[in-house]
């Protein structure tokens, strides 16, 4: 992150109070470590698993402006009791495992749609200034009830800018790929299975993912609360991943650390996976910008100056830039430092 976006980001949180629904997360917790030191007046960090709160209640022991509070976005009234007094909310409390949805539909619409409306009507009723929604590549054209409920999520927050005219909130959302490194994602799965000594699990080695830093995905998160004006979604510009390539990076890394090379079990797609991701929906090409790093779907491009008409109809990860192997080596490296230390 440039030394010009920690300046933006201090200056706009400072002193601010910031509710982070599924703050407990592995994207909620690295969004509320990073607030941390944009001095806000309070960061609340709001999640239903105790245990996880408990532990992160102590990392945050020397920090008296973080706040925990257990509750579920489900329950509208706990929501509406949080959100009095937040300045911004960040939404990324989410059911996102794709089989767990696709097994337990009601409860992905209870969480990711209900949950979300909860939210919105909080932040409406309470004059929240700034609402950013967390959503995923699996809302473009959804195939499973993960992105299904998803999009229905996008589409709310979108249209609680356009329903009530003159309010005080402004929504927007932010699209992911997947993010390296987090909890469930492919790579600390296949790094795990590695030193168990177990054959890796693929669905299929032509299928390719967009993936982002975590870092990357907190930094358009914060970024996105900044240059809102209401009812963007703004995307990281995106390298992909194919699972091949992850693969032998894997074989590679095993002759490094002096493990055996791993076998290799080829299990099919999953009911509801794609082999290929999209970000963009074809009808979204008209509203379809960028800027720097990031490409953005604005309903009102006259509110933002720096960014440029792009012509892209689709943005798939069959056609994305591939992350080489060699990058892909040193993230498995990396990963399994970091996993040695806990």
């Amino acid at each position: 992150m440039s030394k010009k976006i920690e300046t933006s980001l201090k200056a706009f949180f400072r002193d601010k109070t910031i509710l982070v629904t599924g703050g407990t997360g592995s994207i909620g917790r690295q969004i509320v470590k990073k607030l941390t030191s944009c001095s806000p007046k309070k960061i609340i960090v709001f999640s239903k698993d105790d245990s996880k709160q408990y532990m992160m209640k102590n990392e945050y022991a020397d920090h008296p402006e973080v706040a925990f509070a257990l509750g579920d976005v489900r329950d509208a009234s706990r929501v509406r009791q949080l959100v009095k007094g937040v300045d911004i909310i960040f939404h990324a409390a989410a059911l996102k495992q794709v089989p767990t949805c696709e097994d337990n539909p009601f409860e992905a619409v209870q969480t990711n749609i209900i949950g979300g409306q909860h939210v919105i009507e909080a932040a409406i009723e309470h004059e929240v200034s700034h609402v950013v929604n967390i959503s995923t590549d699996k809302a473009v054209s959804p195939t499973n009830a993960m992105g299904a409920t998803k999009l229905i999520s996008e589409k709310l927050f979108f249209q609680a800018n356009e329903s009530i005219p003159n309010q005080k909130t402004m929504f927007c959302s932010v699209r992911f790929g997947n993010v390296l490194g987090s909890r469930g994602s492919v790579i600390p799965i296949m790094l795990q299975q590695l030193l168990n000594e177990k054959p890796l699990t693929v669905t299929d080695p032509n299928m390719t993912r967009f993936f982002m830093s975590i870092e990357e995905a907190v930094s358009l998160t914060l970024q996105a609360a900044i240059m809102m004006k209401g009812g963007e979604t703004f995307i990281l510009k995106m390298e992909s991943l194919q699972l091949a390539d992850l693969l032998k990076a894997f074989h590679e890394y095993a002759t490094q650390i002096n493990v055996a090379p791993p076998d290799i079990l080829v299990v099919g797609k999953r009911p509801g996976e794609k082999l290929h991701e999209e970000l963009t929906f074809q009808h979204e090409a008209d509203a379809l910008f960028e800027h720097e790093q990031f490409y953005a779907i604005l309903p009102r491009p006259q509110l933002h100056a720096d960014f440029q008409k792009v012509d892209l109809t689709n943005y798939t990860s069959n056609e994305a830039p591939l992350i080489t192997k060699e990058k892909l080596f040193h993230i498995i490296e990396q990963l399994h430092h970091t996993h040695h230390k806990k």
